[in-house]
């Protein structure tokens, strides 16, 4: 784990205004979503919780974009990213049990996820094509299949049943696992590469943390709603290991999100962050 950080400035700054634009449209575009489509109704804590996904490969294409280098971007991270979307999306397309009740639910979720894996093929195009010597790939070496095997064997066995398929019960809950874990390639290249982080690097992660504490909220309220054929009688093993996941996620960030905070606070937005590994835990 990291265990201390100093804030130092960027070589090549992202303009205040890009980064403040990109925010800007994101929160406008939640914010519209919420009150004009789902009318304000709870679940779509849920649409909120894809759009700022969504907002965090936004980053890092506007980074990708800014700088003319991909370096800092973990591939395998990515890569992760574009197994749950899929994995997800084979559900929320055309079945209904893991949707937002309200209209947003309807289409603009799933449209929102679809953009969000364009993005991510458009990062992962960048990375590993059109600007492969910038991608630092002899650092980015986490073993990202096992996770995803890994995933699928644990959905298939945890898997709720909420659109009476298992098939795409279990494709839905493998995507929200490797979701849950698809930051740890990224902390893996960071550790790597000497603990230096990119502002919209930084700001990536903290949406993706901010989409899975939405995400989680969401779960939490809906708890008694998301049903399985349970192993022991009584006891909803389902929603117990989704809420697991949303934790997961959180715990692997605590660190991360401490200094990112810090840092916002002392230096701004286009600060970077310069993460100094001494131990892990």
């Amino acid at each position: 784990m990291f265990a201390t950080a100093s804030v130092s400035m960027m070589a090549k700054k992202a303009p205040p205004n890009k980064v403040m634009m990109a925010y800007g449209v994101f929160c406008t575009a939640a914010l519209a979503v919420y009150h004009f489509i789902a009318n304000g109704e709870f679940s779509a804590i849920l649409t909120l919780a894809v759009i700022f996904q969504c907002l965090g490969f936004a980053l890092l294409c506007v980074q990708v974009l800014l700088t003319g280098t991909c370096a800092g971007i973990s591939a395998r991270a990515l890569a992760l990213d574009a197994w749950a979307l899929c994995f997800r999306l084979s559900s929320t397309l055309w079945l209904h049990g893991y949707l937002p009740v309200d209209a947003s639910g309807d289409w603009a979720y799933q449209a929102v996820d679809v953009v969000a894996l364009v993005l991510v093929l458009w990062l992962l195009h960048s990375l590993l094509l059109e600007k492969k010597h910038t991608y630092q790939e002899e650092q980015d070496t986490f073993p990202a299949t096992p996770v995803v095997l890994a995933c699928l064997v644990m959905a298939a066995l945890f898997h709720a049943d909420m659109n009476a398929r298992p098939v795409f019960d279990t494709l839905w809950m493998a995507g929200l696992f490797i979701s849950a874990v698809a930051v740890l390639p990224q902390l893996w290249l960071i550790s790597k590469t000497g603990g230096k982080v990119e502002p919209l690097t930084s700001h990536y992660i903290a949406a993706m943390a901010i989409s899975r504490a939405l995400s989680g909220v969401f779960m939490w309220h809906a708890r008694f709603d998301i049903t399985c054929d349970p192993w022991v009688t009584g006891f909803n093993h389902a929603i117990w290991v989704i809420l697991g996941a949303h934790a997961l996620h959180m715990l692997l960030l605590g660190d991360f999100g401490y200094y990112y905070l810090k840092t916002v606070m002392k230096a701004g937005l286009t600060a970077q962050l310069d993460l100094i590994q001494d131990s892990y835990v």
